[in-house]
C-alpha cells in the first residue's frame, strides 16, 4: 500500500511550486478566461498583481491578476470586490484555471 506524502494539492504546470490545497477548493464549476477553472478560499507562493475593474459573467469584480511566484505564470485571479450584492462571498478568494495547475500526491 503506497504511502501519502503529503496533502492533496495543486502546483503550478510549469515549475511545480506548490500553489493551492484541494480541502480549499470552493467550487470546481467556474470559467476562466480559456479554460475551466477552481474557486479557492486560499492560494500560495504566489504573487498578486495590480487590481483592475473587470467585466465577468457575473457582473464587474475588481480582481487582481496571480503569478507563480517561481516562474511567474499567470494562473488565475484574486477577487478583491464584488459590486453585487450575490456575488460578494468571492471577495478575498482565488481563480485558478484547471490548465494552469496540475494535482500532487492524488
Amino acid at each position: 500500500m503506497a504511502e501519502m506524502v503529503g496533502p492533496r494539492s495543486y502546483s503550478c504546470c510549469n515549475c511545480r511550486n506548490q500553489v493551492a490545497l484541494h480541502d480549499d477548493v470552493i467550487s470546481k464549476s467556474f470559467q476562466g478566461r480559456t479554460c475551466r477553472a477552481f474557486l479557492f478560499s486560499h492560494a500560495m507562493n504566489i504573487m498578486v498583481g495590480p487590481m483592475e475593474d473587470r467585466q465577468l459573467m457575473t457582473g464587474l469584480h475588481t480582481v487582481a491578476d496571480v503569478y507563480c511566484c517561481d516562474c511567474r505564470e499567470v494562473l488565475g485571479w484574486k477577487y478583491e470586490r464584488a459590486y453585487e450584492e450575490t456575488q460578494k462571498y468571492k471577495e478575498g478568494k482565488f481563480i485558478l484555471e484547471k490548465s494552469k495547475i496540475v494535482k500532487e500526491n492524488w
